[in-house]
């Protein structure tokens, strides 16, 4: 019996020390990134270019994406507002029959905002590439990151550890009821990014430097 008690203890305790690792991460980027998030057009300063990371237009069941609907959305919404005067697309054009950046650029086109306005970084495979190429490949020192509040998060957080002065504007977010998976991948996402800047991970690939003017 007190072997069994004893056992049961210690596995209490690697649970204790499994959860603790896991939700650190998370309590560290919400303090350190909590004065660079903004929800509202009045409140964000402005940038020259809004960093809007990609996601699929349509999810497996063939329906619209809303995380997708709602980041056109809020980038609509900050260049019309005089927020920012470009959008640098960053997503996944890792197969030639997925291209998330061009999907992207010709909705935003169709909303009214003009091409020559728009730049496209189709090596966008991560948050981490998206965010160090804006500086990298782009030249971006000071940007604005569109996506959801979460997202936005880790993605600001990854900025400051890399020389980046970045705000995020938070797209409306979908109800912990449909987003709940989302928000569960998020947390291991935050463990890995975590282990990415220890590691110093680069981006997958590189490139020449292309100026936004």
């Amino acid at each position: 019996m007190k072997l069994f008690k004893k056992k049961n203890k210690i596995i209490l305790g690697i649970l204790i020390i499994i959860i603790f690792i896991i939700l650190l991460p998370n309590l560290i980027i919400k303090i350190t990134t909590q004065n660079k998030i903004f929800n509202t057009i009045q409140e964000i300063p402005y940038n020259k270019v809004g960093l809007l990371l990609g996601t699929t237009k349509y999810l497996s069941s063939g329906t619209l994406n809303t995380y997708y609907k709602y980041r056109i959305e809020a980038a609509i919404s900050l260049y019309k507002s005089g927020k920012i005067s470009f959008i640098l697309v960053s997503g996944d054009n890792s197969k030639v029959s997925y291209d998330e950046p061009t999907v992207i650029k010709n909705d935003l086109i169709a909303a009214g905002i003009p091409e020559t306005k728009i730049y496209l970084d189709y090596a966008g495979f991560r948050t981490l590439d998206s965010v160090v190429r804006s500086k990298k490949i782009f030249g971006q020192t000071n940007i604005t990151i569109i996506s959801q509040k979460f997202h936005n998060e880790r993605a600001i957080f990854i900025a400051k550890h890399k020389g980046i002065d970045a705000v995020g504007f938070n797209a409306k977010d979908i109800s912990l009821r449909f987003g709940f998976k989302t928000k569960m991948r998020e947390l291991l996402a935050r463990d890995k990014m975590m282990l990415d800047l220890i590691f110093h991970k680069k981006p997958k690939f590189q490139g020449d430097q292309i100026e936004i003017k």
